[in-house]
Order: structure tokens, then sequence, then C-alpha cells
């Protein structure tokens, strides 16, 4: 074989099949208003937003290796800001969700410049006493509420929609988008120069430091993104709810125990992992809720037989057997042969 019969190349047939699938699902989605019911509509929004959450925190985790139990601090915060800017400075709900975002892309700076002083387990119990310090915050916020919470006045819901058909499917679309706009954004962001970075901070960050890789830059852009991105998913989560309280806002076994389940059983430092860890939570969520703390037992033993029968995750397993790509990020050598049989 001949060296110029051989050429590099993320496409692969499964990738391209892949893609049609995907399109296909898509479309059928946003026509869901259409074909579901209402109750389905709810749980499918919901499974968008876990599926933001998680993607989120996996990038963090998973290829920055910037491992935080504390992003309920964003989700909090971006729930407090839409009531805020909704309820005190008349925005429209959705563009208080973007300007949510960048409120929380701001405070993350001065948070980032702090826990980024600490390493490993040190670094998680910080991003943890972060989220405490905001919690307790916005529970001296008399105005919000203070610790009972607060909801969202009916004037400011109706501007959403004047019938309660028109919000919630409004409310679905926006969940969807958000899931799809985070998928999209990871998956571009891996494909750039920082993502390449990423990915060797991943493999080995002490070689991607001697070949030249800003570590910390490339940290601090990740955080600053993934925690923007998390207050426009809190934001979108508590337009959804339409009440916030502290407790409920900043919940750690909420927004980050069940999103930290989800990565890791799907499989940690891969895009394909948080959407099967998605899919496989509430699908035990459905049939084991009613169950009581039986269900949560459940979880905990799912997730340690999964870590120790497949540490890489459900995923994982799958493409060590398969050799599959569903998110075209790595290269492979092909023959221009198998390119025609592709």
């Amino acid at each position: 074989m001949k060296t110029s019969d051989l050429y590099v190349t993320r496409i692969s047939s499964v990738t391209k099949v892949a893609a049609i699938l995907g399109l296909i699902i898509l479309v059928v989605l946003i026509a869901a208003p259409y074909w579901a019911g209402r109750a389905d509509m709810r749980l499918m929004g919901e499974i968008f937003l876990y599926l933001a959450l998680a993607c989120l925190w996996n990038l963090m985790a998973g290829y920055a290796g910037l491992v935080s139990v504390g992003q309920q601090a964003y989700v909090g915060f971006g729930g407090y800001m839409l009531f805020a800017l909704t309820m005190f400075a008349g925005l429209h709900p959705v563009g208080a969700i973007v300007v949510a975002g960048v409120l929380g892309a701001i405070i993350a700076v001065p948070v980032a410049l702090l826990i980024f002083r600490l390493r490993g387990a040190y670094f998680a119990i910080g991003t943890w006493v972060i989220a405490e310090v905001f919690r307790l915050s916005f529970a001296q916020i008399s105005a919000l509420g203070g610790g009972s919470g607060s909801s969202l006045p009916v004037d400011i819901v109706r501007s959403l929609a004047e019938s309660r058909d028109g919000r919630e499917h409004l409310s679905y679309w926006l969940a969807l988008a958000s899931a799809v706009i985070v998928l999209a954004a990871v998956y571009f962001f891996l494909r750039s120069r920082n993502g390449l970075a990423l990915t060797a901070i991943r493999d080995n960050e002490l070689a991607a430091g001697s070949l030249g890789i800003d570590i910390w830059r490339t940290k601090f852009i990740v955080y600053i993104v993934t925690s923007a991105l998390t207050a426009m998913i809190g934001a979108l989560i508590f337009l959804q709810k339409l009440r916030i309280s502290p407790d409920a806002a900043f919940s750690v076994n909420d927004w980050t125990a069940f999103v930290i389940f989800i990565v890791v059983i799907g499989g940690i430092g891969t895009i394909e992992g948080p959407i099967i860890g998605t899919l496989i939570f509430f699908l035990l969520r459905e049939t084991l809720a009613d169950l009581g703390t039986v269900y949560l037992m459940v979880l905990g033993v799912v997730a340690i037989a999964i870590m120790l029968k497949a540490p890489n995750g459900v995923w994982g397993l799958i493409r060590a057997r398969f050799d599959l790509e569903m998110f075209p990020l790595s290269y492979r050598v092909k023959t221009k042969k198998s390119a025609k049989n592709d």
C-alpha cells in the first residue's frame, strides 16, 4: 500500500448515519407539541434541560479536569436573575434568560480566580462552598422572597403567551433549543483550536504544558463558558417551575449529584456519554420513582456497578467493543478504497 493511498479524516459512515438520524429525531421533537400530550412534553423538556447540564459538566470535568460539585451555584444564580430581571428590570423572560447567561459569565470570573488556586479535592470542596455562599446570600434578599422564595407574577407569565398551551409549547421549544445549542457548542468547541488544547490537557496535562499550551487559560475559558450556559439553563428551569426558593435553586442533589450520575454512567469525556446517561437516568427515575428511598439506593447500586464493570461508562464500553463514534471528533487514517465503500 502506498502512502498516497492514505488520508486522515474525521468522517465515517457511522457519523453520516448518526447525522441523518439526528436530524430526523430533531424534526420529530420540534413537532412534539402537535403529537405529544402535556405531561409528555413536560417530561421531555426536563430531559432536555438535564442533558444540557450534563453536557456542560462533562465538558468541564471530563475534558478540563475541573471536577466541580458546586455547579448548582450557577443554576440557582440563573434562576434568581430571571426573576430579578423580569420583576424589577421589566425584561421579557426570553431576554432575561440571555442576560442571565451574561451575568453568569461575569460572576464566574472572580469565582474562577479564587477557586483556581485550589487543586483536586480542594477544588471540588471549594466549588461547593461557593454554591453555599450563593444560597445564603440570595436567602437574605427579601425582595426576592428571602428564605421562603418567590413566584413569578401572572403578568410576566402571560407575557410568554396568552394561552396556557402557548406557554407550554414555548417552554418546551426553549428547553429543546437549549439542549441543541449546548450540544452544538460543546461539539464545535472541541473541534476548535481551544478544543484541541483541551483534549491534549485531558490526555496528559504535563505533556500539554511542555508543548506550549496555556493550561490555566484554557481551563479558565471552559469554566466561564460552562458557567454562563449553566446560568441560562438555570433560568430556563425556573421559568418552567414559575417559583424559586434558595433550597430549590441551589440543591446539590438535583443540579449536581444527578448530573454527575448521568455523566459517570453514560461515559465521562465523551459527547455521546451524557446523552446515553440522561436516557438511562430518566428510564430509572420513571420506573422506580414510586419506590421512594429505594429509588436512590438503586441509582447508587447502578453507579457502583457501572464504575466497576465499565469505568468509562456505557458508551465507553460500546465504543471499545464496536469502535463507534457518533460525533466526528477523532482523526482516523483511511485508504481511498475504504472511502469509496463509505
